[in-house]
């Protein structure tokens, strides 16, 4: 496939982001991420990502890898594990953290653990919302009583629920005022009820600072664009998640024959969207740009520099330490203001993953 001229040659020495924080706190209280975090909704995770306690060795060596490379921002939910492993990715988090002497406020901003609380059908009152975080306290062993970034994880007025919705966001501001968390953040909201709930968290004097958002190559639309603007016009820092498109974009699978695919509801999804990635553009012009910066850069670099270019904290998953350290290599890749403009184009031709049906406009 044929480029524009200007891609050739554009290699270069790119600026490092590996010492830069974003302060999604206050002036007052400040509490500082990493450009860059890791996703932990595989750890514990047996139906889409086959988890077993035998991955927590590798798991712990991404974990410390991170923290001693510049990441300090860990994702997670109390939701996260599945069946008998469910709040699996706290636990380990915990322990993780433990072992490395981290156990409530000795070390301020050297580890974000972000948690995303679930709007399950029996949590429905604003007391409920503030029990979930000190559960999550707990699982972390937290002896301060304090999370660093406490999340609301999807929106329950998406699906009528809008009196749950109400109750639990004031939980979390309750769980704010409290000092139970150091900073609010909402996951899975579009720009309409982002606004809504900015103006009445700021008559409480509650700052939102994150915004978590499906966000990669595979899932670009009018939706992200316009979060994109209203977080920018709020002062809101964006955390995209899924932004390998739950690994499609990591450039090990292929439809093509003797091509791998990822097993069980992946496969399925692999099977709809990497055809039409290829054949619109989208990877055959990541790989060339993987290409011009030589050895060492990949897919993953590209898709992870696009996100931070596009001014979003990307959490890429990491269940083996190899995976970890190609994602951390993302830090040291920029994209020029043409090659996101080609990407933004190629993505825009792709076929779209699945959105969450969770999400709020």
């Amino acid at each position: 496939m044929a480029w524009p001229t200007w891609l050739e040659g554009l290699a270069r020495t790119k600026r490092s982001r590996w010492e830069e924080r974003i302060n999604v706190g206050t002036k007052d209280n400040p509490l500082y991420i990493s450009r860059m975090g890791a996703g932990t909704w595989a750890w514990g995770n047996r139906l889409l990502f086959g988890y077993s306690p035998e991955q927590d060795e590798e798991l712990e060596k991404v974990f410390n890898y991170c923290l001693d490379n510049g990441i300090n921002l860990f994702d997670t939910g109390d939701s996260y594990g599945t069946g008998k492993f469910n709040g699996r990715a706290e636990i380990l988090l915990g322990q993780f953290s433990k072992r490395r002497g981290i156990v409530g406020d000795e070390f301020p901003n050297e580890i974000c653990v972000a948690t995303k609380l679930a709007a399950y059908p029996w949590r429905l009152t604003r007391k409920s919302m503030v029990q979930a975080i000190k559960d999550s306290v707990d699982r972390l062993g937290r002896t301060s009583g304090c999370l660093e970034l406490g999340q609301m994880h999807w929106s329950p007025a998406a699906y009528g629920f809008r009196f749950q919705e109400d109750a639990l966001l004031n939980g979390l501001a309750d769980a704010y005022e409290q000092g139970l968390i150091k900073a609010v953040g909402l996951s899975n909201y579009g720009p309409e009820s982002l606004r809504s709930i900015h103006e009445k968290f700021a008559i409480r004097g509650v700052p939102i600072g994150t915004l978590q958002v499906q966000f990669s190559l595979l899932s670009y639309q009018d939706y992200q664009r316009e979060v994109l603007e209203v977080c920018q016009q709020l002062g809101i820092t964006v955390i995209a998640y899924s932004p390998l498109c739950l690994g499609l974009l990591s450039g090990k699978y292929s439809v093509e024959d003797g091509g791998t695919l990822p097993s069980g509801p992946r496969g399925f999804l692999a099977r709809q969207l990497l055809p039409e990635a290829e054949a619109s553009g989208l990877l055959p012009l990541m790989r060339d740009l993987a290409s011009l910066r030589g050895p060492g850069t990949g897919l993953p670099q590209i898709a992870l520099g696009w996100c931070i270019a596009k001014d979003t904290v990307p959490i890429p998953g990491a269940r083996t330490l190899a995976q970890c350290k190609d994602n951390i290599k993302a830090l040291s890749t920029e994209l020029t203001t043409e090659e996101v403009q080609a990407l933004d184009f190629a993505a825009s031709r792709a076929k779209s993953t699945v959105q969450n049906s969770m999400r709020s406009m």
